[in-house]
C-alpha cells in the first residue's frame, strides 16, 4: 500500500519534471511574440489619467486572464479534434491585428479630429469619461484575446508531441506568465512618472542625485508612451505578417530574398491596407447620405 502511495508521488513529480522542461522550451519560442505583446498592450493601457491608471490596468489584466480561460480549452479540443482550424483561426486574427496597425498610421497621416473636437474632449463630464475609458478597456481587450490566441498556439505547438497532461501544464503556465509578465511591466512602464515624484520628495535638497534620478523618470515618460506608441503599432504589423509568412508558403517564397523581419512587416501593411479599405468602403456604403 505504501509503496503505491509513493510510486504515485514519483509519477506526479516525474510529470511535473518533464512539465517544467517543456515549459522552458515554450516560453523560449514564445519570447518574441510576448515582447510585441508588451508593447502592443503598454500602448493599448497608456493615456489614461493617473487615478484611472492602475484600476484600468486591473481591468484589462481580468479581461487577459478571462480571455486566456476561453482560449486555452478551445486550443486543447482544436489540437485533439480539429487541428486544421488552427490556421484559419489565426489568419482571420492576423487580420484583426494589421487592420489595427494600419488604421493607427492612417489616422496618424490623415488626422480627421479638429481643433474644436480636441477641445471638447477636454471638457467631458465624468460618465463620459468612464464609457470613453470603457471604450479603451474594451479594445485593449479584444487585441489581448488576437495576441492570446497566437501565444498559447505557438506555445502548445512546442508539445504536441508530448502527453495530454503535459500539453496543459506546460501551455497553462505559459498563459499564466504571459499576462502577469506582460502587465506587471506594463504597470512599471505607465507608474513611471510616480516613482519619479516619488524620488524627488525623498531627495528633497540634500540628495541632488536621487532629485535628478526622479526628474529624468518624470521626462522619460512622454517618450516612453510615444515609442511604445510607435513600436506597438509595428508589433501589431509584424505579428500579423508574421501570421501570413509562416502559413501561407506563396508568400514566404515570394519575399524570402528579403530579411524576415521586413518581410513580415511588408506583409502586415499590405493585409492591414486592405483590411482598412474594406473597412472604408463598407462604412461608406452604410453611412447616411446627406439629402
Amino acid at each position: 500500500m505504501a509503496t503505491g502511495f509513493f510510486a504515485v508521488f514519483d509519477d506526479i513529480a516525474a510529470l511535473l519534471d518533464d512539465a517544467a522542461a517543456i515549459t522552458k522550451i515554450a516560453t523560449k519560442k514564445t519570447a518574441g511574440i510576448l515582447g510585441d505583446d508588451l508593447a502592443v498592450n503598454a500602448e493599448k493601457a497608456s493615456g489614461f489619467s493617473a487615478s484611472r491608471e492602475i484600476p484600468v490596468l486591473l481591468a484589462i489584466t481580468k479581461g487577459s486572464l478571462l480571455n486566456k480561460i476561453i482560449i486555452l480549452p478551445f486550443a486543447f479540443l482544436l489540437s485533439a479534434f480539429l487541428p486544421g482550424a488552427i490556421v484559419p483561426i489565426l489568419m482571420l486574427g492576423g487580420i484583426y491585428l494589421a487592420f489595427e496597425g494600419a488604421e493607427k498610421i492612417y489616422e496618424y497621416c490623415f488626422p480627421h479630429t479638429d481643433k474644436k473636437k480636441k477641445v471638447a474632449t477636454k471638457n467631458l463630464t465624468e460618465e463620459e469619461i468612464l464609457q470613453t475609458e470603457k471604450k479603451k478597456v474594451k479594445s485593449a481587450i479584444i487585441t489581448d484575446f488576437i495576441l492570446s490566441i497566437e501565444i498559447i498556439i505557438i506555445a502548445l505547438g512546442t508539445v504536441l508531441e508530448k502527453s495530454l497532461p503535459i500539453q496543459i501544464i506546460a501551455v497553462s503556465i505559459v498563459a499564466l506568465l504571459a499576462t502577469i509578465g506582460v502587465y506587471g511591466i506594463v504597470a512599471l512602464i505607465v507608474r513611471l512618472d510616480d516613482m519619479g515624484f516619488k524620488l524627488i520628495e525623498m531627495a528633497g535638497d540634500s540628495r541632488k542625485l536621487m532629485s535628478r534620478a526622479g526628474r529624468l523618470l518624470v521626462q522619460s515618460l512622454p517618450l516612453v508612451i510615444r515609442s511604445l506608441t510607435v513600436i506597438g503599432t509595428l508589433a501589431m504589423l509584424l505579428v500579423a505578417g508574421g501570421i501570413y509568412m509562416h502559413n501561407v508558403h506563396q508568400i514566404h517564397d515570394a519575399l524570402h530574398f528579403m530579411p524576415s523581419i521586413l518581410g513580415e512587416l511588408l506583409t502586415g501593411a499590405i493585409v492591414g491596407a486592405m483590411a482598412l479599405l474594406v473597412e472604408k468602403n463598407i462604412m461608406r456604403l452604410f453611412r447616411p447620405h446627406p439629402h
